[in-house]
C-alpha cells in the first residue's frame, strides 16, 4: 500500500499521509492547521454550497482554521464546542463524543454564553472531515440543547461510508484504507 494518498480539493492538490487507525483499517491524515491556502480555497468552496446562516459552529480543534474562515468571509460569527472546561466558563454543558481519530470517549462544553448566543439562530455545524457523524452529533445535540436551529452539516471531505448521507455538505470524498 502506498504511503500517500492524493487529494485534490477546491483546485489544490495534497499528499495525505496514510496512518493506522488499528489492524484492519487505516486513514488518510488531513490536516489543515498551518496550509492557510487550503483552508481559504476550501472555506470560500464550502461557503458557495452551504445555506444561509446566523452562526457557524465546530468541535474543537481541527474543525477551527475552517470555521474561522468561513467567519471571516461571511462576516458570520462562529463558536467553538471546546473538549475540556476552562476558566472563563460558566455554566458549561457538556455531552458525549467519540471520534474515530480519538481511542477515548471525550467531551464537547458549551458556556452559557455560547447557548444564548445559538438560541433561535440559523446554526451552520462545520469540520474538516465527517466520517462517522459522531462529533458532528454531538454538536448538533449541544444546539438543539441551546433551542438553535440546524440549517447545515458541513465539512470539507466526506470519509468512507459518509460520502453516501444526503443530510451532509462536502466537497470531496476521502476513501477508508482497509487491509
Amino acid at each position: 500500500m502506498a504511503d500517500t494518498y492524493t487529494l485534490k480539493v477546491a483546485g489544490l492538490t495534497r499528499e495525505l499521509q496514510i496512518c493506522p487507525v488499528n489492524d484492519k483499517l487505516d486513514i488518510a491524515a488531513f490536516i489543515m492547521f498551518s496550509d492557510v491556502e487550503l483552508t481559504i480555497a476550501t472555506a470560500t468552496e464550502l461557503v458557495k454550497k452551504c445555506p444561509e446562516c446566523d452562526i457557524i459552529i465546530t468541535a474543537e480543534s481541527k474543525g477551527i482554521p475552517l470555521a474561522y474562515e468561513m467567519s471571516r468571509q461571511t462576516g458570520k460569527k462562529y463558536i467553538v464546542a471546546r473538549k475540556s472546561i476552562k476558566l472563563y466558563m460558566k455554566n458549561p454543558v457538556g455531552i458525549d463524543v467519540q471520534s474515530i481519530t480519538t481511542s477515548a470517549k471525550q467531551m464537547l462544553y458549551l458556556d452559557s454564553n455560547d447557548m444564548l448566543e445559538l438560541k433561535d439562530k440559523r446554526v451552520l455545524i462545520v469540520d474538516d472531515v465527517i466520517s462517522t457523524g459522531e462529533s458532528i452529533n454531538s454538536v448538533v445535540t449541544l444546539v438543539e440543547k441551546a433551542g438553535g436551529i440546524v440549517v447545515g452539516k458541513a465539512a470539507v471531505l466526506a470519509e468512507g461510508d459518509a460520502a453516501d448521507r444526503t443530510d451532509i455538505i462536502f466537497l470531496e470524498k476521502l476513501p477508508l484504507f482497509f487491509k
